[in-house]
């Protein structure tokens, strides 16, 4: 009898401990921010789509004081998703095979936030979706509209 009590109690054991490594691997959603306009979500690469923001390389110029925008974009992005979920619609995939989505922290925009917090662009070449909100920002000198900047897109071809 003392054997089997022994080997019901191994058993038991193995049991929760494959309960509990599958638990936390199904309830973990791994989030990665890589720039302001790019993230991993568990495994897929997301670029949001319809807004560009400075590259991660990319400086501003304000007061004769050199900002580095690009981090700051990612900085923002990283602070607005803090511990939230995002959810994202997903639009189709770019040149690179990553995916476009738009996404959202609380059923808010995180693009349209970016954008009108001035640290992205209306990426007008791809959508007119968030023209608006770059007016917003740029009539409030939100962000990069404060300083002296180069579009994205300009930097790319440069660099």
């Amino acid at each position: 009898m003392y054997l089997n009590k022994t080997n019901l109690f191994l058993v038991i054991s193995i049991c929760l401990i494959f309960f509990f490594l599958s638990y936390f691997d199904v309830k973990s959603k791994e989030i990665k921010v890589i720039d302001g306009d790019t993230i991993h979500l568990d495994g897929e690469k997301i670029r949001f789509s319809g807004i560009d923001t400075p590259e991660l390389k990319q400086t501003c110029n304000k007061n004769d004081v050199v900002i580095k925008c690009g981090i700051q974009a990612k900085e923002l992005l990283i602070k607005i998703i803090g511990n939230n979920k995002i959810k994202c619609v997903r639009e189709g995939k770019d040149q690179y095979k990553r995916t476009l989505a738009e996404c959202f922290v609380n059923n808010k925009s995180i693009s349209k936030y970016l954008v009108r917090k001035g640290y992205a662009f209306a990426y007008r070449r791809y959508s007119k979706k968030f023209i608006d909100d770059e007016n917003f920002a740029k009539k409030n000198k939100n962000g990069l509209w404060s300083m002296n900047f180069e579009y994205p897109w300009d930097y790319r071809k440069k660099n």
